[in-house]
């Protein structure tokens, strides 16, 4: 074969490139993120600008104008958690709100974790009622919600994954929403009816339900503030995990939920899943690759510095940091700030990775 001088140029190029080890320009990060109240963080002197944080994220009822003014001048953006599945606070003084197991009882709290029924109207207006007074007091620039699934308890290595919701309501709102009538005789046994004749059908209910959530909290927030940013705090797991449980217990259809949040945040705690740290390389590419289209949302997964069941060392949080950011991701942040805050090398570790990604 003759080579043109232009081949020659080319081939001469290529092979510069790959002996010099030519990589393309790192990825901007847009948000280098800290998750809950950052007053350990301040207690230790330090500030979030110094340490190239841009973004706090804090439970929505622990914030107010002093911390909002400090954060912003600090030259971070401050989005709210917004705990929305959660049942504690409610369902104690409303037992009618609390979830109903496929025995027609009412379901035990799932270790620490107690959620409500999804459909019961005094609870949804409730907490509905709770964001638009937090969207009224505060100029947030986002929010996220959180326990944004059916009861159940997913962070833990052996998860507890219940069936429910066979409420009243559930059962009338599922009814309506198929068109299949239910037979008489009790919960229990209308319960084993829907899951050996409709099994189907019940799953993508109550997919359906948690995707009305997400639009019911869109409307109250396009109308208090319009075009702040949603997120969501996002079950890790891919569609093999627990025989499928992801959807089938949590009621979370990733591909249904991406056109209408902003934002997907994974909570890829792997020491609390009894998962290595590699895993969280591999559960930010999973999700990438399934809610990728047109209308994917962005992804920021929040990762592990707190030392719960064992320690995380200044290493390990340095890498899952590192890998959080991996693949399809455009932010990270981690669990929690106030962890980071106890440990000096944690502190150190942060401020080197942050600060470097600051400047790319």
């Amino acid at each position: 074969m003759r080579y043109t001088g232009a081949m020659v140029r080319f081939v001469c190029v290529l092979s510069i490139c790959v002996v010099a080890g030519a990589q393309p320009a790192p990825k901007r990060l847009e948000v280098r993120g800290a998750y809950s109240h950052p007053g350990a963080f301040w207690k230790t002197g330090a500030r979030l600008d110094e340490y190239g944080i841009n973004a706090v994220f804090v439970h929505g009822g622990s914030i107010n104008a002093e911390l909002a003014r400090r954060v912003r001048g600090e030259g971070a953006r401050l989005f709210a958690e917004f705990a929305t599945l959660n049942g504690k606070g409610y369902v104690e003084s409303h037992p009618e709100a609390r979830p109903v197991n496929e025995r027609g009882e009412k379901a035990p709290a799932a270790t620490w974790f107690l959620g409500a029924c999804p459909t019961e109207p005094g609870f949804r207006a409730w907490r509905l009622k709770q964001l638009e007074e937090l969207l009224d007091q505060h100029a947030v620039d986002g929010v996220w919600m959180d326990y944004l699934h059916w009861h159940a308890q997913f962070e833990d290595p052996q998860p507890v994954l219940p069936e429910t919701c066979f409420s009243p309501t559930c059962l009338r709102e599922f009814s309506r929403a198929s068109g299949i009538r239910l037979p008489g005789g009790s919960v229990a046994e209308q319960a084993r009816w829907i899951l050996a004749r409709h099994d189907r059908e019940w799953r993508e209910w109550r997919c359906g339900v948690i995707l009305d959530w997400i639009r019911a909290v869109r409307a109250v927030m396009e109308r208090k503030r319009p075009g702040i940013l949603l997120g969501s705090y996002q079950c890790p797991w891919d569609d093999r995990d627990f025989g499928g449980a992801r959807q089938r217990i949590l009621g979370l259809d990733l591909k249904r939920m991406a056109p209408l949040v902003d934002v997907m945040s994974p909570m890829v705690y792997h020491a609390r899943m009894g998962r290595p740290g590699e895993w969280v390389g591999e559960a930010v590419e999973w999700l990438g690759r399934t809610v990728a289209g047109p209308r994917a949302p962005r992804i920021w997964p929040i990762v592990q510095a707190h030392g719960d069941p064992r320690e995380i060392s200044r290493q390990e949080f340095a890498r899952v940091l590192e890998l959080g950011r991996s693949g399809p991701a455009t932010g990270v942040m981690m669990f929690t700030i106030g962890s980071v805050a106890q440990d000096r090398g944690k502190m150190a570790a942060l401020k080197e990775l942050y600060g470097a990604w600051a400047r790319e």
